[in-house]
């Protein structure tokens, strides 16, 4: 996470007219990952690679709050999932236990309910 460093010195969230790092914007990079906060087979990997017990990374899931925010929550494809997990990454319990099997499971399961019912709601 190479712009976790600077971003947490108080770097404001990215703009669109911004440099290019592989190809891609500050901006494209962070809507990538915060939207691959939605999963929570992706929480799992995190936890299992020992991310969500380092402080700098902590700091940068703090600083990824702006997406909580307009402009930025319109961006999101996913909001629901991806905001209340974003929310949950701030708790240290959940950093910790999001490492159990069972906890994925849980979540997985909650997201495909949430998805079939709101289907069945837009009488899709």
């Amino acid at each position: 996470m190479a712009t976790s460093t600077h971003v947490v010195m108080g770097q404001n969230p990215p703009t669109e007219a911004e440099p290019k790092y592989g190809g891609f914007t500050r901006f494209e990079i962070e809507l990538e990952f915060v939207q691959s906060l939605a999963n929570p087979y992706f929480l799992n990997h995190l936890a299992s690679q020992k991310l969500l017990s380092e402080p700098t990374f902590v700091a940068y899931l703090a600083y990824l709050q702006y997406w909580t925010r307009p402009p930025y929550v319109k961006y999101l494809n996913y909001p629901g999932p991806t905001l209340k997990n974003l929310k949950l990454l701030q708790e240290e319990r959940f950093r910790q236990e999001i490492i159990s099997p069972e906890l994925v499971q849980a979540l997985a399961a909650e997201g495909m309910k949430a998805s079939v019912d709101w289907h069945k709601d837009e009488g899709l």
